[in-house]
């Protein structure tokens, strides 16, 4: 091979998304097109917490449990709060991010981090941390409650300190700063000296601090990885009024290095203003007739695709991503009202947002959104784009609110709105069957091995055949809300309710 082609294979190896090998789900949804489908076999139809049929191992979690585990290199990783703690000097309200040996559900290690205090509209209470799990290699990436973007390692601390990063303890003590504010704001309590369960940070970028976001509730996203960059959804939104922007100028997408954390891109849509909410929908990426884009379902109901950022983009420049596309997924609502916010509440009429992902599947792309679940009107659709020109290729309306993303397999697709589950038609959009589910519906379905499973904020546990025909294969009751979506790895089907992790596996006793 002559160097100039050597050159080009490296090249393109570095840029392609990275995908575990085996059968981990190193990340949420598929590879990075975001679709909720995995290609394990041989997992359950159903299982019993009771008896223990089907049932490999479970896990302890807080009270509140939002983040869908993740599972790469043996250990499985979900945010939860510190309703139950593991450790008795992380005392009081926390966002925790658990790491668990994936064999076994043994407890390993946890980064535990304090609640913003400032304004509870920045970090609810009791919510925990609710972002999944990026992993590559040895590093783990995720977006804590106080909407710092985290960069660890997958051993904890339990062997040495890895990284630039060296203040543990100060950052895992109530009312201190991250750094390099350190100086600034001392902790009121003495500094908690950290142990060999918790957490190894590498590097930390904080996202209000460094550039100026404003959270809203609790950040929910799931990072991608590019080549040498990691992909952010920043979460930025109204403040506690729900009626004002404080910071118009934040950013919406953010792109950093992901050695370092430093900031090398960001969108320049100017979409901050315009955002109902908040955003809470991770990106998605793929290629399209050859060509790479980055999808973003923003929190101003409109879906943009940009061009990566080079790879070779060092982050000394800020850059400015290049839009291609984009779509809006509402354009008969309101549009300079919805800047004052004058039709929050209103059940009617007003601006769509996007809770759920953007899915790529090929070459179109699938998304779901609307009015707004707290404060938005009682409409909402799927729809599915062109994914290399943002065109509207058809549209399916859903019932009132949709905080899913949806799951795209042989020519169906499903989705859920906050009370039903819809089976539609992949090319047409034409809807084939719908369940409803008698409880509110948070999490996405989840389709693996010729099943669709999706858990309900009442507690049951649904899971039907992927077929263009309903039947129901089970309904267990889990007697605790769900918010997290399914997961399956390694012959393993992962389900969280609020309080419990189960590992799920044919004919597993527990």
């Amino acid at each position: 091979m002559s160097p100039a082609k050597r050159f080009a294979t490296l090249c393109s190896l570095a840029l392609a998304p990275v995908i575990a090998f085996a059968a981990d789900q190193p990340q949420w949804g598929q590879a990075w097109s975001r679709n909720m489908v995995s290609d394990e076999r041989g997992l359950p139809d159903s299982f019993d917490p009771e008896s223990g049929k089907n049932v490999a191992w479970t896990a302890q979690l807080g009270t509140q449990s939002h983040s869908t585990p993740v599972v790469a290199g043996g250990r499985v990783y979900i945010g939860t709060n510190n309703q139950e703690p593991r450790d008795p000097k992380h005392a009081g309200d926390r966002g925790v991010f658990m790491c668990f040996d994936e064999k076994d559900g043994k407890f390993l290690w946890q980064l535990v981090v304090p609640k913003r205090d400032e304004d509870k509209y920045f970090d609810w209470p009791d919510v925990g941390i609710c972002s999944p799990a990026t992993v590559e290699g040895d590093r783990v990436y995720t977006v804590t409650n106080r909407g710092e973007v985290v960069c660890l390692t997958t051993r904890g601390l339990g062997r040495e300190n890895v990284g630039p990063f060296k203040d543990e303890g100060l950052h895992m003590t109530p009312h201190a700063a991250p750094p390099p504010d350190f100086v600034a704001q001392k902790p009121t309590v003495p500094v908690l000296e950290p142990g060999p369960t918790d957490a190894d940070i590498v590097w930390l970028f904080d996202m209000p601090r460094e550039a100026g976001t404003w959270p809203h509730d609790n950040a929910h996203t799931s990072i991608l990885i590019r080549g040498p960059h990691l992909y952010v959804n920043t979460g930025t939104g109204v403040d506690n009024t729900h009626k004002k922007i404080r910071t118009p100028d934040a950013p919406s997408l953010l792109v950093l290095d992901k050695a370092t954390g430093r900031v090398v891109a960001r969108e320049d849509e100017h979409l901050a203003p315009h955002i109902f909410h908040a955003a809470w929908a991770a990106p998605a990426m793929g290629k399209v007739n050859g060509r790479e884009l980055i999808f973003h379902s923003g929190g101003d109901g409109i879906v943009r695709a940009f061009e990566p950022v080079p790879a070779d983009a060092s982050p000394g420049e800020v850059h400015k991503l290049k839009k291609v596309w984009q779509y809006e997924i509402d354009p008969n609502a309101p549009k300079e009202t919805a800047v004052d916010h004058v039709f929050t509440s209103n059940k009617k009429e007003g601006p769509s947002d996007f809770y759920g992902a953007p899915v790529l599947h090929e070459g179109k792309l699938f998304v779901a959104g609307g009015g707004d679940i707290w404060w938005g009107k009682l409409e909402c659709w799927a729809k599915c784009l062109d994914a290399a020109t943002g065109q509207e290729l058809w549209s399916h309306p859903l019932n009132k609110h949709v905080l899913s993303t949806p799951a795209v397999r042989d020519g169906l697709v499903f989705i859920a709105d906050t009370r039903t589950l819809h089976c539609l038609d992949a090319k047409t959009g034409e809807a084939l069957w719908t369940q409803e589910l008698n409880g509110e519906i948070w999490a996405s379905p989840f389709i693996a091995d010729g099943k669709v499973y999706l858990g309900t904020r009442k507690g049951d546990f649904w899971v039907f055949a992927a077929a263009r025909e309903k039947k129901v294969l089970s309904t267990i009751e889990l007697k605790s809300p769900i918010s997290a979506t399914t997961t399956a790895a390694n012959g393993t089907l992962f389900v969280a309710t609020m309080k419990q992790l189960f590992a799920l596996k044919k004919k597993a006793e527990l």
